[in-house]
């Protein structure tokens, strides 16, 4: 695991430990009992309902990627846009609606995580919409920072930043001598 990962087997059972106590010193882990015991720490276990502001191309792909993937636990029930032209127009399986009736329609959905696909000066303004509508965890995809009150998760996913780390690794890949052996695919359960 440690070359794999690159990560020791110590700080492993070190992370693991933050959760509680898993396994037995000298014998290891029931590596089925821990998957279950982390699925449930995760709420993977259980249906999470998510919103998309932003009816672009990257909220199309989202709702397109989630509306295929059936063994996940994460469930797009709202798509959300301030565009009129498509406001009440079908994307996918579903309509999309004005964001300003987002703290509205969200009371039905009961969605507690909001992907921001919108443009970077628009996703202060999202942000604090989703925020008013009950949404508890918000991933942003707009290239710029914002700012969520305590006991609201924020994370980021930045395209730009993530290519320019594959950036470095081609070329450092490409100085090392023998060949290359690509990163394990992540596993899907």
């Amino acid at each position: 695991m440690e070359a794999r990962l690159g990560i020791t087997s110590a700080q492993v059972r070190k992370d693991l430990s933050h959760f509680g106590e898993f396994g037995r010193p000298g014998i290891g882990y029931d590596v089925e009992h821990l998957l279950g015991r982390l699925t449930e720490i995760m709420q993977l276990d259980r249906e999470q309902r998510a919103v998309i502001v932003g009816a672009g191309n990257l909220g199309a792909a989202l709702v397109g990627y989630w509306g295929g993937v059936a063994d996940t636990p994460f469930r797009i029930v709202g798509i959300f846009d301030n565009n009129f032209s498509k406001i009440g127009r079908m994307l996918w399986t579903l309509q999309i609606h004005d964001v300003h009736r987002l703290p509205e329609i969200n009371e039905t959905l009961h969605a507690s995580i909001g992907l921001i696909a919108v443009p970077g000066p628009a996703a202060q303004e999202v942000a604090d919409i989703l925020v008013q509508s009950g949404v508890r965890a918000i991933l942003n995809f707009a290239p710029t920072l914002i700012s969520v009150p305590g006991g609201v998760a924020l994370r980021y996913v930045d395209l730009t930043r993530e290519l320019e780390i594959l950036s470095y690794w081609v070329k450092r890949i490409s100085d090392m001598p023998g060949p290359a052996e690509p990163a394990p695919a992540p596993a899907r359960k």
